[in-house]
């Protein structure tokens, strides 16, 4: 059982890990120990979980979230399978977390005074330049 909050508990059940041999430097030790641990959750059928938090934990997610609605996490930090096991855990429950406080609206404001009038000056000034590049006169003022 993984405990998110004092509310919020992910069940065993909801959890698959799978290991797998790390990439990378690792010596003797890399090519004979599956030390990479891949920690899947399923979230979209998850009780635990309200249908606001999981639309914000799939976007929070991004590309581990898979078609069938789990999140996938990939770890191969240590040499030891414990230790990449109590990460991947770790990240798991903080990506939850992240998405159980949902956002704060935004609240609209108006331009200030200023900044309308320096936009504006700005385009005039950007208009003046582009009118000067008209063609230049054939020579009239030449005697």
């Amino acid at each position: 059982m993984l405990r998110i909050t004092d509310t919020i508990f992910i069940e065993d059940w909801e959890l698959a890990e799978q290991f797998t041999r790390a990439q990378g430097p690792g010596g003797q030790n890399v090519n004979k120990v599956s030390t990479a641990v891949e920690l899947r959750f399923e979230a979209e059928r998850s009780p635990h979980l309200t249908d606001p938090v999981k639309r914000r934990l799939r976007r929070l997610a991004g590309r581990r979230w898979t078609q069938d609605g789990a999140i996938i996490v990939t770890v191969q930090d240590t040499r030891s399978q414990a230790r990449n096991r109590e990460i991947a855990r770790e990240r798991l429950a903080e990506l939850i977390r992240s998405a159980l406080t949902a956002p704060r609206p935004r609240i609209p404001t108006r331009p200030t005074l200023g900044s309308q009038r320096r936009r504006l000056a700005a385009k005039a000034q950007r208009g003046t330049v582009k009118s000067l590049r008209g063609r230049v006169g054939d020579g009239d003022d030449t005697p």
